[in-house]
């Protein structure tokens, strides 16, 4: 298997929901983006599967190493080889790439947070910067993409953190800050246990507000110029906020069954998307 298929490959087999933004793109437009998440995949990998910390830390910093030799044309991991050639053909930031590493390196130091204002940087590094290296694959014309990609990306991980609250706080995670958690009287115990009350439901109320100001945060900052590049960023964007209200229709039933959106929804979505931007581009 060549670095472009083992990418593309790791990808279906994700069956992510980033899966469905692919679908539309132009070929290689779709190969950099099996480039980019194979890279993320593979370097939240590092942690999400286990370990003694020490090696995880020299597993990251191997990473490192490969972002450097990937813009220096000389990789040595397949999914750096075919990174590498994506970054031939479009402005992917190095920066945001070292970002994504520092992000994944945080759930290593830390497994708290005491204000959202520290948990915004981790969705900065984990999502946000992921977005930034989106847009250079999509394309665009203003500026203001960068905030859109960067608020995009805080409203998707906010929407996993709700979805994954208990698979997440049993693994000794919770990222959801302290102090709201002191504020709405919900423990990190509760959240391991799948206790579910009405003080979990206030909780949850205030997270899915702070979720979809960020989606409007990034809705607004949309330049339309742009909005024909940047569609796939929309499907992703739609697709996880139809998650964020389907969280919500359960009233914050996140405990046991994983939530998830049906894949004919999130293939109309898809193509609703498409269709949307180049007809109103056509128009």
């Amino acid at each position: 298997m060549n670095a472009g298929d083992f990418c593309s490959a790791l990808t279906k087999l994700s069956r992510s929901n980033f899966y469905y933004a692919f679908l539309f793109l132009p070929k290689a437009q779709r190969e950099a983006m099996y480039a980019v998440y194979a890279f993320c995949r593979s370097v939240d990998d590092v942690v999400d599967t286990g370990g003694e910390p020490a090696v995880q830390r020299r597993e990251l910093d191997r990473w490192r190493q490969e972002v450097v030799r990937c813009y220096e044309g000389v990789p040595r991991d397949p999914v750096m080889e075919r990174l590498a050639q994506a970054v031939r053909t479009f402005p992917i930031p190095r920066a945001a790439l070292e970002e994504i590493i520092a992000g994944v390196q945080m759930d290593l130091e830390r497994s708290s947070y005491e204000t959202f204002e520290e948990l915004s940087l981790y969705c900065y590094r984990v999502a946000g910067a992921v977005g930034l290296c989106c847009i250079e694959i999509f394309g665009h014309t203003d500026p203001r993409a960068r905030d859109y990609a960067i608020n995009l990306g805080t409203a998707l991980q906010l929407t996993n953190i709700l979805r994954d609250l208990q698979a997440d706080a049993q693994r000794g995670r919770v990222y959801l800050p302290q102090e709201d958690l002191r504020r709405f009287g919900v423990s990190n115990e509760d959240l391991r246990a799948g206790r579910y009350s009405p003080e979990f439901v206030a909780l949850m109320r205030f997270e899915t507000a702070r979720a979809r100001e960020f989606y409007a945060r990034a809705r607004a900052a949309l330049p339309r110029e742009d909005e024909r590049r940047l569609f796939a960023a929309e499907i992703m964007g739609r697709i996880y906020y139809s998650l964020l209200r389907d969280i919500e229709s359960r009233r914050f039933r996140v405990f046991g069954e994983l939530v998830s959106v049906p894949l004919t929804r999130k293939l109309a979505i898809a193509l609703r998307c498409w269709a949307g931007a180049h007809l109103r581009v056509a128009a």
